[in-house]
């Protein structure tokens, strides 16, 4: 027998050991099974996968099998035939169908078509908790759009619907109920025009209806608007099927009740709070703690783009203010991993708690879509949304992107970079202009970051390859009118300078230690309890934190409420990177978080102000936060006797 023969033959039978291996862990989870029922099964779910007490291993996990060129989810034979799915913007409302919103919940059902399901909800307020600073902050007089969403199952296809067609797999996506937004969705928001954002859980009321993963309770987190803790979205709020949440977005910048009460200006132009802590580009995904990982990976993930057009700076109009490219040439990008069976239906693996690497990558629920471009400049949104694969995005022909915003947050000047690494949950804007090639074109854009297990990733850059590419573009000859600012002045012109430290000295330092027990992970040697509170900054207050990682493992580490400034790598200022040089809400932390070295401690400088609340921190590999890498702090007054501690 021939090697190629006996390889076809190999192939043929890890394939149907991966089969067996997706349908054994499904059983498993239809079961219910806890892991002292696996251990009298002679089972156990360790960091690695699913495997047998007495040694012998079942299939390894499917970041192992990915890393090891072993063929898991269908493959996709047809790259750049389906068009990128381009976010479609929500559409708001003058009057919700239901009760309005008002300052504490009333508690009052409503009856809701609930499109697809044949079936109405009586739909019920989730809870009565009152919103912060709701009348002095204008109530609903002073809301400019509501919004009605809803979480739900829909057939959608990842693969180019050429080759597969109808190789549908049934996902959980947030709907626009007054458009035909699905998918992933956007909604654009300006500072000083606060809005509600009312979303209905129309996922199955049957909870083991989940294709054997997620649970049917969400809590949408605003990743990470300065928003009060009932409508940050945080990870003990979640609300069952057939209950709505209205969330309050005051879309207004950080200081405005502490710091910065009399507001301050640029260009002669007055906001309240302090305008150097403008945001720009958001997202909202699910919290639900536990079930963070999952549902996310089901398709609860979009976004929510932020401008600034009162100060005349991020204005969503490219003839104003900074004039970035705007409108059909503001592009976000979602790029999350996924694995399939063969009916194209998408697989999760729980007992995977090292880590979920899929072996498809997708661009905003596509496997290798095209996108034809103008010969223009573009402002393209990157968000890596995991739910454990850090990226480094490159593009194919060696260009450099003009890195305009880290994070949510617009940087001093514009950085010219050859490429962008970004843990989970991570963001970069970025302008391309393709005014410079030639129609016809084409342009890939390309993950190159070696990552061959849930640990992190190695720090090596690949080569560029068909394996690398994620996207392509291609420059059409047409033309058309771009208003936004030349190269020159995007590259050299100051956008959004950091806030001076100084003003605002720390008044406290706290240490964080990031490591594992017994194959879960921790936070300074403890488990996630809901019930505890582990931290009391006073608000209007600075404190500094240490965040350290050991192990060799990477950890994507996020701090819910307001930006913070990172001052140390390992001790040193000196060790800062460009892309640590500006305002962030995610941090790497560990191997191979800048370029292929480690970073066992990071000292960042955060402030408390505004609202009062618990908010959370946690790794953003979802995976590690699920099992259970997360505490909780509380913003409290001064006159709080946890004050501090």
């Amino acid at each position: 027998m021939s090697k190629k023969i006996i390889a076809s033959t190999n192939s043929g039978r890890q394939e149907k050991a991966v089969a067996r291996y997706m349908q054994e862990v499904r059983d498993i989870v239809a079961a219910k099974l806890s892991r002292r029922d696996l251990l009298k099964l002679g089972l156990t779910a360790s960091a690695g996968g699913l495997v047998s007490v007495g040694g012998n291993a079942f299939f390894p996990n499917l970041a192992v099998a990915a890393a090891s060129n072993i063929h898991i989810s269908p493959p996709c034979n047809q790259p750049w035939t389906d068009l990128l799915p381009i976010p479609k913007t929500c559409a708001p409302v003058g009057a919700f169908a239901g009760p309005e919103a008002d300052e504490g919940g009333c508690k009052d059902k409503q009856n809701r078509w609930h499109p697809g399901m044949n079936d109405y909800y009586d739909f019920q307020e989730a809870r009565t908790e009152p919103h912060q600073r709701w009348n002095e902050l204008g109530g609903n007089a002073a809301i400019t759009a509501r919004y009605e969403l809803m979480a739900k199952e829909i057939d959608w296809n990842f693969y180019s619907s050429a080759e597969y067609p109808g190789f549908n797999s049934k996902v959980w996506t947030y709907t626009d109920l007054n458009s035909d937004a699905v998918g992933v969705l956007r909604i654009k928001a300006q500072y000083q025009q606060p809005i509600i954002m009312r979303m209905y859980n129309g996922l199955p009321k049957n909870g083991n209806d989940n294709q054997g993963f997620g649970i049917n309770q969400i809590s949408p987190h605003l990743h990470n608007a300065h928003n009060p803790h009932t409508s940050d979205g945080g990870p003990t709020r979640f609300y069952d099927s057939g209950t709505w949440w209205d969330h309050w977005y005051p879309n207004i910048r950080a200081g405005f009740a502490s710091t910065h009460k009399s507001g301050t200006t640029r260009n002669g132009l007055w906001c309240p709070g302090d305008w150097q802590e403008t945001q720009s580009s958001l997202w909202f995904h699910d919290h639900r703690f536990d079930f963070t990982a999952q549902n996310v990976y089901k398709g609860l993930a979009s976004f929510y783009t932020l401008f600034s057009d009162d100060i005349k700076l991020d204005t969503d109009d490219e003839t104003t203010g900074l004039r970035l490219p705007s409108g059909e040439f503001d592009i976000p990008m979602l790029i999350t991993d996924k694995s399939f069976d063969t009916t194209g239906q998408m697989f999760w693996d729980p007992f995977m708690t090292e880590g979920f690497l899929g072996d498809q990558q997708t661009v905003n629920f596509k496997i290798k879509p095209k996108l034809y471009v103008k010969k223009r400049k573009y402002r393209i949104r990157f968000l890596n949304g995991g739910p454990s694969r850090f990226i480094e995005v490159f593009l194919s022909n060696g260009s450099k992107f003009t890195r305009i915003a880290n994070c949510g947050n617009l940087l001093p000047k514009a950085q010219i970079v050859p490429s962008i690494r970004m843990g989970v949950a991570e963001r970069a804007d970025v302008i391309i202009d393709f005014s410079q090639y030639a129609p016809g074109t084409e342009i890939y854009l390309e993950n190159r970051l070696e990552q061959i297990n849930g640990q992190g990733p190695t720090g090596k850059i690949l080569a560029s390859s068909g394996k690398t590419r994620l996207l392509k573009f291609i420059v059409t000859n047409e033309a058309v009118v771009d208003d936004s600012a030349d190269m020159t002045t995007l590259q050299t012109q100051t956008m959004v300078p950091m806030p001076v430290m100084a003003n605002n000295a720390a008044v406290k330092k706290r240490t964080f230690s990031f490591g594992s027990l017994n194959g879960a992970w921790t936070v300074n040697e403890q488990l996630f309890d809901p019930s505890v509170i582990s931290a009391y900054p006073v608000e209007g207050t600075a404190e500094l934190w240490t965040l350290k990682s050991g192990g060799g493992w990477s950890h994507p580490i996020h701090i819910h409420f307001e930006e913070f400034q990172i001052v140390s790598r390992n001790g040193k200022a000196s060790n800062l990177s460009i892309e640590d040089k500006s305002r962030k809400d995610v941090v790497r932390i560990g191997q191979a978080a800048v370029g292929t070295t480690g970073s066992g401690e990071v000292q960042l400088y955060l402030q408390f102000r505004d609202w009062y609340g618990d908010y959370p921190m946690h790794c953003h590999n979802v995976v590690h936060e699920d099992h259970a890498m997360m505490v909780r702090w509380k913003v409290v007054p001064p006159t709080d006797p946890d004050a501090g501690k």
